[in-house]
């Protein structure tokens, strides 16, 4: 492996040039506190070795950068070499070891020993579980604090519940909406806390909402569900859901919404629907969901022939994708935030985290079953054969030209995990009428924006303005402040038919209440 043409000398330079520049600062006396966040305090500005050191590793981190990115080799080859380097330089900063960060070191001097005393029992605890705490995990608790919209369970079977929500105006638009989480976490993102749920706001604004919940899977199970498949969550998932929906509401076409991989199998349902003949939704949301696959971002380090095969020998019949192994690998795709960051925090300084809704429910992870892993790991991140309209399942070949419903589409900007243009890229594949919406922030801060907080913005364009080229839709787009729930749900009701009289009763005889809301299923942890 070398370095392309001229780039080697370059990098080399300004390299010899940050070094002569940081010592003669040095000599003189004059180094400043750098600009990342990590060496920005009082106690780092007060130490000039520690300065240094920073300063150091700051200039030695941005050459290993450009070397890598200046590598001959495939594109491929350098982005895992990049994510190599970004996982070596994260780990090597100065403001994780105790020796060289004088915050800790004032922590520890200021406390007579008590932080480290508490950092090195936060770490035995970590040890113990096997990942870092981000959060205070008992601070929030599903059907407590989380997850408390009122509601029942109006059916349930091995991999699912489904809940319907009780009105909370008393005129609701006829046609429901089904929301469909992602099955590799718990579907409460979307109901967090009143202020910050997706279902309250839709139920203020006169919907008649159902939510599934799926089942997570644990290794002491005894009914298979470590073997389900990607066919039994369409058809005995989604599919099954919305014939539930559309049975209680009696109504042949219901709206459904899908978020990240509950929006690649809600789509997928409705390609076998068609295939079928059937004509279930009348319209269909996706937020920061993959459909073409061609560019899926940071995570295609993880994707080759040979990992494909690992996994289908190690969970191809049976077996169970832990939680624990989903976390650390999303983890480490923003090692920075997510670990290095606790590490100081929790370790060097013995702090303990404070509480937080979203993390505490990134913290309440689930298991996948591994025959539904590794088909999904093939067929969409390596092979991309959902894009082909070739892919069969459910015994049908799926084909996402025969959605035809009118689709809202919705990508953060800053998402690390569905990149917003591989999000865009959907719009060339639905054949209806589509609006896509691009939102500020990242994977999960962008759709959790509700507007009472006034943050964050939003892009969006006319109906006729979908280029093939995301950037190009960008250039032609209009910001406008606050989130872009109002715009989603003005949307929506032009969708959802005229409003009646809000039910009174949840479920129908063939679907009576089983439990309140939340549930069984989401309250069940991952071990």
């Amino acid at each position: 492996m070398g370095l392309m043409t001229g780039q080697g000398a370059a990098i080399q330079q300004n390299f010899m040039r940050a070094w002569q520049d940081l010592l003669r600062d040095a000599r003189r006396g004059t180094l400043k506190p750098p600009a990342d966040r990590r060496f920005s305090s009082a106690a780092w500005a007060a130490s000039p070795q520690a300065l240094f050191t920073a300063h150091a590793y700051l200039i030695t981190a941005e050459a290993l950068k450009e070397m890598a990115e200046a590598a001959r080799l495939d594109d491929a080859a350098r982005e895992r070499l990049q994510f190599a380097i970004m996982q070596w330089v994260e780990a090597a900063s100065p403001s994780n070891f105790l020796a060289t960060n004088p915050d800790a070191q004032k922590r520890l001097i200021d406390t007579r020993g008590e932080s480290l005393q508490r950092g090195l029992a936060n770490l035995m605890h970590d040890l113990q579980r096997g990942r870092i705490t981000q959060t205070d995990e008992h601070a929030f608790q599903p059907g407590v604090n989380l997850a408390i919209t009122p509601g029942g369970v109006v059916y349930e079977n091995a991999l699912m519940q489904v809940i319907q929500y009780s009105p909370q105006v008393e005129r609701t638009h006829r046609i429901p909406l089904l929301m469909v989480p992602p099955c590799i976490n718990k579907y409460y993102i979307l109901d967090l806390q009143p202020a910050n749920s997706v279902v309250a706001h839709a139920l203020q604004a006169g919907f008649d909402i159902f939510m599934v919940s799926w089942r997570n899977p644990r290794p002491d199970d005894v009914d298979g569900t470590d073997t389900r498949t990607w066919d039994d969550y369409l058809e005995q998932g989604v599919l099954q859901a919305m014939q539930v929906v559309s049975k209680i509401t009696r109504q042949r076409k219901i709206n459904v919404l899908g978020f990240c991989v509950g929006g690649t199998m809600l789509a997928s349902a409705l390609a076998v629907a068609r295939a079928r003949g059937g004509d279930p939704v009348a319209s269909l949301t996706l937020l920061t969901t993959l459909l073409d696959f061609g560019n899926a971002g940071i995570l295609d380090v993880f994707v080759d022939e040979l990992h494909a095969r690992a996994r289908e020998r190690q969970l191809g019949q049976g077996g169970l994708m832990t939680a624990a192994e989903l976390s650390t690998t999303f983890s480490f795709l923003r090692p920075s935030e997510l670990v290095w960051n606790y590490v100081e925090a929790n370790y060097l300084k013995g702090e303990s985290p404070r509480a937080f809704d979203l993390l505490s429910w990134n913290a309440d992870g689930t298991n996948l079953p591994g025959p539904f892993f590794a088909w999904y790991f093939r067929n969409m991140y390596l092979e991309n054969r959902l894009v082909t309209g070739q892919l069969e399942s459910c015994g049908v070949a799926m084909d996402l030209q025969a959605l035809d419903m009118p689709a809202y589409i919705y990508a953060s900007r800053d998402d690390h995990i569905v990149p917003w243009a591989s999000a865009y890229a959907s719009t060339q594949l639905l054949a209806g009428p589509l609006r896509f919406v691009l939102g500020e922030s990242g994977h999960i801060a962008g759709v959790v924006n509700p507007p009472e907080r006034g943050k964050r913005g939003y892009w969006s364009a006319g109906p006729q303005h979908l280029p093939p080229d995301p950037e190009g839709w960008l250039e032609g787009s209009t910001h406008a402040g606050g989130s872009w729930w109002p715009d989603w749900l003005q949307w929506l009701e032009a969708h959802s038919g005229p409003l009646r009289a809000a039910r009174k009763t949840l479920g129908n005889k063939s679907f009576p209440v089983i439990e309140p809301a939340p549930g069984r299923y989401v309250k069940v942890k991952a071990v």
